[in-house]
């Protein structure tokens, strides 16, 4: 079996089942769920609530010295994102979080204290990371590399229909948009671009459900561990 202190990133676009992917993987595997996403947009959901722009260097430095970030689990292979103790789960789980989220991931102060912090969360081992740049930037010796992505109608009909389980109504065209838009800035940033690591394993979810995914990986895994 797999060496309990393992390290498993799975990276891809904004969609295309992280985070459900990586929450079943982690239970599969016993191991611990790390969702850098929520991390960045717990951080744009600050800067937007003091109203400071990423591109102020002097304020967003003074912003990030105050910003605690702590991930919990609660009990159903989730975890809870608390910003300075303040459960800000359900808050940064919005589409406009989503694109805040994008734009200030390319900004080096933020990338250093999240990668800092991911790589201290990662140090014991044993955890699953999702995100854009775990296996490429944050866990370059990771135990096994995937690259999950799906079609940009696939992933905007899942986000779409994730929303209405919420009870909130959002015009499917409106987050296509938005998530070729974040395809684009995310995919042509200078730093930590994203793109999959060069062992990584590409897996394409566009008509697989998240149990033929997860099997897929697993499959993976323990293929790569004889």
């Amino acid at each position: 079996m797999i060496d309990a202190k393992a390290i498993v990133t799975i990276d891809g676009p904004s969609g295309a089942g992280k985070s459900t992917i990586s929450r079943g993987l982690a239970a599969k595997l016993h191991f611990t769920y790390l969702d850098t996403g929520a991390m960045y947009r717990a951080v744009g959901f600050a800067l937007a609530r003091q109203g400071i722009d990423p591109d102020d260097t002097d304020a967003l430095a003074k912003c990030l010295e105050t910003i605690e970030l702590d991930l919990v689990p609660n009990g159903d292979d989730d975890v809870r994102v608390l910003l300075n103790g303040e459960d800000v789960s359900r808050a940064i789980r919005t589409p406009e979080m989503g694109m805040v989220a994008s734009r200030v991931s390319a900004n080096p102060l933020v990338r250093e204290k999240l990668t800092a912090l991911q790589r201290q969360l990662g140090e014991k081992g044993g955890i699953v990371a999702e995100g854009r740049d775990m296996g490429t930037v944050v866990f370059p010796k990771a135990f096994r590399k995937f690259f999950l992505n799906a079609s940009a109608e696939e992933r905007a009909r899942r986000r779409q229909a994730q929303l209405a389980e919420k009870g909130q109504t959002v015009d499917y065209q409106e987050i296509l948009d938005q998530i070729s838009k974040r395809d684009y800035d995310d995919s042509r940033r200078a730093l930590a671009p994203l793109k999959p690591a060069d062992d990584a394993i590409i897996v394409d979810s566009s008509s697989m459900n998240p149990e033929a995914v997860i099997a897929c990986m697993l499959a993976s895994i323990a293929k790569s561990d004889r």
